[in-house]
């Protein structure tokens, strides 16, 4: 029966990837208003991708945000329920001038489909529509049963899902969640991602004087709230590229050696990661390795300052204020409110005297790790492997996922984060792509884990 449904999938290879690209034409940001009609219309494009494949129960839940898509087939008897969790929001597109091709206008180029939201979230997540619409075009069933969660919120931190969980908590429960959402180590590198980092994000402000002043006239004379901020900022870090904020490491757990050396095995190559990112060397926490790095230890990082002028030319002025923003990742046990009150304190610490500053913490996210021997794990390591003909990696991913983590506290339920992206695919950057590769060899292995979970439930 999977060879009638792989015939299935490569007969309609073509229509399929047309389908695709209609729904990457989708202008569906998330942080902008100016999109609001473009996230409904979206949604709605999501339903009727779900009816065609042969779901049922499709509806649109609203919430105070964006709406949720559901949908569900539930025939099986006695077989796990298992929940596909997706989002249809993209990223912005800035900077618009740096893509080859329009965002929203999907072009292929070398085995690679070009879009906003190609990989991040939409090219995944229409794998797993599409293995649903295999099975039930031709075998009139599925091994288990299935939910859908689509949201419209997930780039924005998931502010309304939470709660709509907790109200509809009946109709979402399920055994297992199941998340396309993250990437493999590389081009046929099958990878599960068995834990995400958690997110803080912060605002900080520096105030000088109440408007921008001329700096003829006052230059050497009053402070620069640029000035200040270069201080704060360089105080958060010490010359071992550690986080210098007192307590930031008070409930981080060191890996397990079983988990250390499963890393090292994946022998990855620094100098190969520097040629590809165009740097002379790598930066970090001295005493663990890169990939350490970025799965397993706490980051600070200074996402972007804005201030003064920086158009054409010189306005040769003393700017009132200057802003930052921060996110930090946390790992194991760390407390974003705790963070918080020391990321505050740090910061009272280190402002010099004549401009003020605030710190506004925004949105956080708990980091996540599953055990990696749970059944429905190891079901999606054989299904991999069926599908890529190459050996499974276990890792982690250094970027969060923040709905995750209330998926697995609200139901009490392993969370199986399938990738099929590739590190290098430039989400959230200009020329985001899905590799072709996977979306053929990926729809493949949800045909396979599907089947296996049938079998071993």
């Amino acid at each position: 029966m999977i060879e009638q449904m792989e015939a299935y999938v490569k007969a309609k290879r073509e229509e399929h990837l047309h389908e695709l690209q209609e729904f990457l034409k989708q202008p569906s940001i998330s942080a902008s208003p100016d999109h609001k009609k473009e996230i409904v219309a979206c949604a709605k494009h999501v339903m009727a991708l779900l009816k065609n494949s042969g779901v049922e129960n499709v509806a649109l839940i609203e919430t105070k945000g964006n709406p949720v898509v559901y949908g569900d087939w539930l025939h099986a008897q006695g077989k796990p329920t298992v929940l596909i969790y997706g989002h249809y929001d993209v990223q912005p597109v800035d900077p618009l001038e740096l893509w080859v091709t329009p965002p929203f206008e999907p072009d292929i180029r070398e085995g690679k489909l070009y879009a906003r939201g190609a990989s991040d979230n939409k090219g995944q997540m229409f794998l797993h529509i599409k293995a649903v619409e295999a099975y039930l075009k031709t075998k009139g069933s599925l091994p288990v049963n299935i939910k859908f969660c689509i949201e419209g919120e997930e780039e924005i931190g998931s502010p309304h899902l939470p709660l709509l969980l907790e109200k509809k908590r009946e109709k979402f429960t399920s055994d297992l969640i199941v998340i396309s959402d993250t990437a493999m180590l590389g081009e046929n590198k099958p990878s599960i991602c068995y834990g995400l980092r958690g997110l803080i994000t912060f605002e900080l402000k520096v105030t000088g004087a109440t408007k921008d002043l001329p700096s003829g006239l006052y230059g050497g004379a009053v402070p620069n709230p640029i000035h200040a901020m270069a201080k704060i900022i360089a105080s958060m870090h010490n010359e071992d590229g550690k986080v210098a904020i007192e307590g930031f490491y008070d409930d981080v757990h060191e890996s397990s050696e079983e988990e250390k050396e499963a890393i090292l095995s994946l022998q990855h190559d620094d100098q190969q990661l520097c040629n590809k990112l165009g740097i002379s060397e790598l930066y970090g926490e001295k005493g663990y390795t890169t990939l350490e790095r970025m799965w397993t230890r706490p980051t600070l990082e200074i996402n972007g300052i804005h201030s003064g002028y920086s158009k054409a030319g010189f306005k040769t002025i003393i700017p009132s204020e200057a802003i930052a923003q921060i996110t930090c990742r946390l790992v194991s046990s760390q407390n974003p409110l705790e963070i918080c009150e020391n990321m505050e304190k740090h910061v009272r610490k280190y402002t010099p005297q004549g401009v003020t500053s605030s710190l506004i913490m925004k949105e956080y996210a708990l980091p996540y790790v599953t055990p990696i021997h749970h059944k429905a794990i190891q079901a999606a390591a054989k299904a991999y492997q069926h599908a890529y003909d190459a050996e499974v990696a276990f890792i982690r991913a250094g970027g969060s996922i923040p709905i995750v983590e209330t998926f697995s506290n609200l139901y009490q339920i392993p969370v199986i984060l399938m990738g099929f992206g590739l590190p290098e695919a430039n989400v959230h950057a200009p020329n985001e792509y899905f590799c072709l590769n996977n979306f053929d060899k990926g729809l493949r292995t949800l045909l396979y884990y599907w089947n296996e979970l049938g079998s071993i439930y």
